[in-house]
């Protein structure tokens, strides 16, 4: 019962959280009527605002809002402990996003059968494709709400993210005639959130030589989501860690 009403609370935690689903599927089906989109076209679409900005959005002070009011001391009681709190709060998360491509499909795909516009062949795989990016920002937006004040982890992660993926394009392709290039490369494919493969799993284009689990033959789709998993779970780690290690206090901050 515990960890159903602490998941229940990252549903409902803020009322702006309901604007922000609304919003976002707003956002897809006027992208379905205006430019009739292919299947790769919309997935880029739901990368970028489902897979990248939903996550900011709803985990804008996930753990760092309890913490600035003094009410994770009160959430934090026996025998609840930091790293189960952190992980039902990531798993309402990733719920969360479940229920919202699901609702996503369901509007395209009922919109689709209307109008007969656009396509939505490959569809229900790039739903998927975008909940496993989800979870990896997911994870990285909770980790970082453990450093920050109430909601500023999802501005920290955003300006972060954009810089480094600027500065690591930037030496990969003034270092691309040397070797280093070439890890930086793989680094970025393999070691951040995972958006050039699954975009190439998406298109049917496949590159599984340092996936985890590549070596087992196993079906594709299963390997890539396993690999984003594993990254999901490396994000979550390091906030587990701190969270269990922090001192809060029950004033507001």
């Amino acid at each position: 019962m515990r960890a159903y009403e602490l998941v229940k609370e990252t549903f409902w935690r803020r009322r702006s959280i309901w604007i922000v689903h609304v919003l976002w599927l707003s956002l897809y089906l006027m992208f379905w009527w205006l430019y009739y989109p292919d299947p790769e076209e919309f997935g880029g679409l739901l990368f970028l605002c489902g897979g990248f900005l939903l996550p900011l959005a709803l985990g804008a002070g996930i753990l760092g809002d309890d913490i600035a009011s003094g009410r994770i001391c009160v959430v934090l009681t026996r025998p609840l402990r930091p790293g189960t709190l952190f992980s039902y709060r990531l798993l309402g998360l990733s719920l969360q996003a479940a229920v919202h491509f699901m609702l996503a499909g369901i509007v395209i795909l009922a919109f689709h059968v209307v109008t007969g516009k656009g396509s939505t062949e490959g569809l229900a795989l790039w739903l998927f494709l975008s909940w496993l990016l989800f979870n990896t920002w997911a994870a990285l937006s909770t980790s970082s709400s453990v450093l920050v004040k109430r909601s500023q982890n999802s501005l920290l992660l955003l300006v972060a993210s954009v810089t480094v993926g600027i500065v690591i394009n930037f030496l990969i392709w003034h270092l691309r005639d040397y070797a280093v290039g070439d890890v930086l490369k793989g680094f970025l494919r393999y070691c951040f959130p995972p958006y050039g493969l699954l975009t190439d799993l998406g298109k049917g284009e496949f590159e599984e030589k340092n996936v985890a689990l590549a070596g087992l033959h196993l079906p594709r789709t299963l390997v890539y989501a396993v690999h984003s998993l594993l990254l999901t779970v490396v994000y979550a780690v390091p906030g587990i860690l701190i969270f269990r290690k922090k001192q809060f206090l029950s004033e507001r901050d």
